[in-house]
């Protein structure tokens, strides 16, 4: 049995849909580690578990922000790591408080917080695909990156 599902995306659209699915299978309070190289579909990813969790305003990188908070029949955080130092000044900030709550908590570039990431969180690797617009999603199912 492998521990992986993998799906392929022929654009954007599609890639939100399979986000949106992972989002609605996903209890309350999940984490979603987003890994990818830059355009890889990270904040595509995002905004279909948006879609899914019924948030209605434009949903966009928070890379200066570091953390974006919407509000729809769940909530969900959205979490930018991509400017940030290393794991002691992520873990600083105090982003663990965003873990088990009512909705989802979507990270991108998670690599600098893993060590502090919940057990359980729903690793999602998306990479470019074999034209521009193609991009493979890939879920570790056994929560680990």
């Amino acid at each position: 049995m492998t521990n992986e599902q993998q799906w392929t995306t022929q654009g954007p659209d599609q890639t939100r849909a399979i986000a949106g699915e992972i989002a609605r299978s996903l209890p309350a309070g999940s984490v979603i580690a987003l890994v990818g190289d830059l355009g890889a579909g990270k904040t595509c990813f995002v905004q279909g578990v948006a879609e899914a969790l019924g948030v209605t305003e434009p949903v966009s990188s928070p890379t200066y922000t570091l953390v974006q908070e919407y509000s729809g029949l769940a909530p969900l955080v959205h979490i930018d790591l991509y400017r940030t130092g290393g794991s002691e000044e992520v873990w600083q900030l105090g982003l663990d408080e965003y873990w088990g709550g009512k909705g989802l908590v979507a990270i991108e570039w998670p690599q600098h917080v893993a060590e502090f990431l919940p057990a359980c969180t729903c690793w999602i690797e998306l990479s470019h695909g074999t034209h521009e617009e193609e991009r493979v999603i890939s879920r570790n199912l056994r929560g680990t990156p």
